[in-house]
């Protein structure tokens, strides 16, 4: 039975949630998407492409599950694909790895995220965040019962604040979570941030836990650079990455981690108790796509250039003040130059409005206030597609 105890009987229909959930609510993206499929409007805030990945890659998929590939895989996942995640680091970022010991596959990347949480973090630990910052984040610190301690990007220009995030690593400091290509910002760290994380981490004895799923998806020649690639920082970081942005496959949710064996056997302990092991007829299709797909991915990264100028353009003609990425699916605006000033306020109107939906800042922060008039738009969209929602928007101009 359920519920509250009332003189030794339990009330059906009320019981209280953990209190380790408590004010998390619904994540921002799947609110944001739920008002576009309600009201119609043409969803730029969710990231997600609305076309696929290569047809091979689709193809292998659906002949493993048409060949009988439907069962449990290996908990740190296939051979082959661990194998083809070894090629893909070495090969594009001169990594060496071993596929035994320095690679877990995960239900994409966001289980990566709670899987290193949770397995390099305890109770009363604290973790670095770099906000604006990916939700999933600050919530699993918080479930393992840690305290995430931000360090703010501001802009325009979203550059990593060296003398802050010296200033909050304390002596309860355990971890850094990193982000680069940076979403919401599309940020890329340059070598001089790399090398200052790098200090500091050696210097206070830290793990960095490194997402790293946009690192292919960059713009105007900016080149991603692996953290693990900077000296002092390949035997304390998990990196974490995933085929769904790469590949424009994010529902399969096929992720990995890899680093150090002591830091990745730590991940595979508690990922085993998350889903235990992940999506087997597509592991098989990401390895092959890992070796094959190189030439799709540079396409992409040039076409998603492309719809990133288209965006912004129409941004900066309806009146916002527009900060070009450098990376991933995402632009940001300053929503002041036309009367607002508070993106979530905005947002929610949004589709009454304009007829769009698009994310705010502030929700990605812990003190909402540096990000209150910032609001993230995705460009990972059909050309027709941002064009509908620059058409809208125009309602939005001055007179």
């Amino acid at each position: 039975m359920s519920g509250p105890v009332s003189g030794g009987v339990r009330l059906a229909g009320m019981v209280r949630p953990s209190s380790r959930i408590d004010g998390f609510g619904t994540t921002i993206f799947a609110e944001m998407s739920a008002l576009a499929a309600r009201t119609g409007a043409v969803n730029l805030g969710q990231g997600f492409p609305d076309t696929s990945g290569p047809p091979e890659l689709l193809e292998r998929a659906r002949a493993a599950i048409a060949s009988g590939d439907n069962q449990y895989a290996p908990g740190l996942g296939t051979p082959e694909l661990r194998a083809a995640i070894v090629r893909h680091q070495a090969r594009h970022h001169g990594v060496e790895l071993d596929a035994d010991t320095q690679v877990v596959v995960t239900t994409g990347a966001t289980e990566a995220i709670a899987a290193a949480v949770l397995g390099l973090v305890d109770a009363g630990d604290e973790v670095v965040v770099i906000e604006p910052f990916y939700d999933s984040y600050v919530a699993m610190i918080r479930m393992a019962g840690a305290v995430p301690v931000p360090v703010t990007l501001r802009a325009p220009d979203f550059r990593l604040p060296v003398e802050d995030l010296q200033a909050v690593i304390g002596p309860r400091t355990r971890a850094i979570m990193v982000n680069t290509p940076h979403n919401p910002t599309g940020a890329v760290l340059s070598d001089e941030e790399l090398t200052a994380l790098a200090e500091l981490a050696e210097r206070h004895d830290l793990t960095v836990i490194s997402d790293e799923v946009y690192e292919h998806l960059t713009f105007d020649g900016v080149r991603h650079r692996p953290v693990a690639t900077v000296p002092g920082l390949a035997d304390r970081t998990v990196t974490i990455s995933s085929a769904g942005k790469s590949f424009s496959v994010t529902g399969w949710k096929i992720g990995w981690a890899t680093g150090p064996a002591h830091l990745v056997e730590a991940v595979m302990a508690a990922k085993q108790w998350l889903s235990y092991t992940s999506g087997t007829p597509f592991q098989g299709a990401v390895a092959w796509a890992l070796d094959h797909a190189d030439d799709f991915v540079a396409d992409l990264a040039r076409q998603l250039q492309d719809q990133r100028d288209r965006l912004c353009d129409g941004l900066e003609a309806v009146g916002f003040g527009v900060i070009r990425p450098q990376a991933t699916y995402f632009a940001t605006t300053d929503i002041r130059p036309l009367g607002f000033d508070d993106g979530l306020d905005f947002c929610r109107r949004l589709p009454e409005l304009a007829g769009v939906v698009a994310v705010p800042h502030q929700v990605l922060h812990l003190d909402p206030e540096p990000g209150r008039p910032f609001v993230r738009w995705a460009f990972c969209k059909r050309p027709e597609v941002i064009d509908e929602a620059l058409t809208r928007l125009r309602r939005l101009s001055p007179a």
